[in-house]
C-alpha cells in the first residue's frame, strides 16, 4: 500500500510508518460521520486546517472522530455541521521518538596549525540524535512545503553546516592538533550546543552530538605513530631488546632460514649496542675475566687497574707506586698520609 493511495476517508491513519519517517501528512481527503483515528504508539496526530494547528493529540488508540475527536476541534465550522457534507482537513502525523543519525565530513577540513601554513586536513566521523520539539516552526518552516519528512533529509541539513561548526571547536578545544580525540567530548558539546539553536528553527532539537573519530591524511599518521614508538621507547637498553625480539619475529617465522637470519640481524645488533656502551663507557664490568681490578679512590666502582680515568665518574687514576702517594687530580706526590693536595687543593 502506498503512502498516499488509500482515499476512503473513513479511518484517519499513518498508512505507512517507518521508523526513519518523522512525519508525514495524511491530506486531500473527505473526514465524514462516522470516521475514526487511529494513532499508533510513538506518533502524535496534528490537526490542521487552512494551515492553522486545530488539535494535537498524544495519546496512541483508536478514537471516533464524532464523540472523541470534535469536541477538541469545535471551531472548525464542519464539524459543527456535524460531518454530514463532509470535510477535507490534513492530519500531520509525527514520530515521536528520538533520532540516532551517523555524520561525516564530505571531505578533509584544513585546521590552522603553526607548523603547517597550510592546514591540517582532517576528517571526522559520528552520531547524533534529534527529536521534534515544536510543532509549530515544524509545520511552518518544513511541513509546509513537504508531505513527507525523514532522517536522510535531517541529515543532508547537519552535515552542511558541520564543516564551519568542527573548524570553530576543533580550534577553540582542540589543544593538541595531532590528538584531538583526546578533547573529543568538549569539541563534540560545543558543537552541539551550535547545532541545536539551528536546529530549533525548524522545530527539531538535538539531544546528544558525538565524535568517534578524526582521521589524518597518512603520511602525518605516520609521524603521529613514530612519534608514539619513540615516547615509549625511553632508553637505548629498551630499544636494543625491542630490536631484538622484533629481529627474531620478522617475517613469518614458520622456516629454520628465517629464525637462522633472524638471530644473525638481532646478534649483530647486541654486538653494536655493546661496542657502543664500552665506547661511552656505560660498563663497570671487565671485558675479560683475567684484568686486575681495583677500586677508584673516588666513588669506589670497580676499574682496570692501568685505566687512566674512572669510566664511572671520570676521576684519574694514580696507581700507588711502593709507599708513595700521588694526587688523582694534578698528578704530584704528596705525603703519605695527607687528606689534601698541597698542589691543587683537592681532597685525597
Amino acid at each position: 500500500m502506498g503512502l498516499f493511495s488509500n482515499q476512503l476517508s473513513n479511518v484517519v491513519e499513518w498508512e505507512e510508518f517507518r521508523d526513519d519517517i518523522i512525519f508525514w501528512k495524511w491530506k486531500n481527503r473527505e473526514i465524514k460521520k462516522g470516521s475514526r483515528l487511529i494513532i499508533k504508539p510513538g506518533q502524535n496526530a496534528i490537526f490542521m486546517y487552512n494551515g492553522r494547528i486545530e488539535g494535537v493529540f498524544t495519546d496512541s488508540g483508536n478514537f471516533e472522530i464524532e464523540s472523541s475527536i470534535i469536541p477538541f476541534l469545535s471551531t472548525l465550522k464542519g464539524f459543527k455541521f456535524g460531518f454530514n457534507s463532509g470535510l477535507r482537513a490534513e492530519v500531520l502525523f509525527v514520530n515521536t521518538k528520538e533520532f540516532t543519525i551517523k555524520w561525516g565530513t564530505k571531505n578533509a577540513i584544513n585546521i590552522p596549525a603553526p607548523s603547517l601554513p597550510g592546514g591540517i586536513p582532517i576528517r571526522a566521523f559520528g552520531t547524533f540524535v534529534m527529536k521534534v520539539s515544536d510543532y509549530i516552526n515544524l509545520i511552518d518552516k518544513v511541513a509546509g512545503a513537504k508531505d513527507i519528512f525523514t532522517v536522510d533529509d535531517v541529515q543532508l541539513r547537519v552535515i552542511s553546516s558541520l564543516d564551519q561548526l568542527l573548524m570553530k571547536w576543533i580550534v577553540k578545544e582542540g589543544k593538541d592538533m595531532f590528538n584531538l580525540q583526546a578533547n573529543a567530548y568538549d569539541i563534540a558539546k560545543g558543537i552541539q550546543s551550535d547545532l541545536d539553536m539551528e536546529m530549533i528553527k525548524m522545530g527539531l532539537t538535538i539531544t546528544g552530538f558525538s565524535i568517534s573519530s578524526f582521521n589524518y591524511p597518512q603520511e602525518i599518521q605516520d609521524k603521529i605513530n613514530k612519534s608514539a614508538s619513540y615516547s615509549m621507547v625511553g632508553d637505548v637498553d629498551k630499544y636494543q631488546k625491542i630490536g631484538m625480539i622484533d629481529a627474531m619475529t620478522d617475517g613469518k617465522g614458520s622456516s629454520n632460514n628465517s629464525m637462522s637470519e633472524a638471530m644473525k640481524s638481532s646478534m649483530g645488533l647486541a654486538a653494536g649496542f655493546n661496542m657502543a656502551n664500552q665506547m661511552m663507557g656505560n660498563s663497570n664490568k671487565p671485558s675479560s675475566p683475567s684484568q686486575n681490578l681495583i677500586k677508584c679512590k673516588n666513588c669506589g666502582s670497580n676499574m682496570d687497574q692501568n685505566a687512566k680515568f674512572c669510566p664511572e665518574c671520570g676521576a684519574k687514576n694514580m696507581p700507588a707506586q711502593g709507599s708513595k702517594q700521588f694526587c688523582p687530580e694534578c698528578g704530584k706526590e704528596v705525603a703519605s698520609g695527607a687528606k689534601f693536595c698541597p698542589n691543587c687543593g683537592s681532597r685525597l
